[in-house]
């Protein structure tokens, strides 16, 4: 059997919008209450929910959820409410 690097998804690269975190209920919610606020806003995004633990050392932050857009960092380690993730993203977008 051989074993082969597993390929980066090209998806989760280009994409703005990003989750981290392994999938737990604040992640998740973080995810959900990003894509109310883009729907709301009428951004048209995808956001990407990276759950995998090598990928989200990469950048650095030691807790979940994180929340970047364009790479920066706008909330780690919890979930903001919905009127300050509206005004997180109005800004950075």
């Amino acid at each position: 059997m051989l074993f082969r690097k597993k390929e980066e998804n090209n998806e989760n690269k280009n994409t703005r919008i990003k989750v981290l975190g392994s999938g737990c209920s604040k992640c998740n919610e973080l995810e959900k209450n990003t894509k109310e606020v883009l729907k709301d806003l009428n951004i048209d995004e995808e956001v990407a929910h990276i759950k995998d633990f090598k990928e989200i050392m990469k950048y650095g932050v030691m807790t979940t959820p994180v929340l970047l857009v364009d790479e920066k960092i706008l909330v780690s380690g919890r979930v903001p409410n919905i009127k300050e993730l509206k005004e997180l993203i109005q800004e950075n977008i």
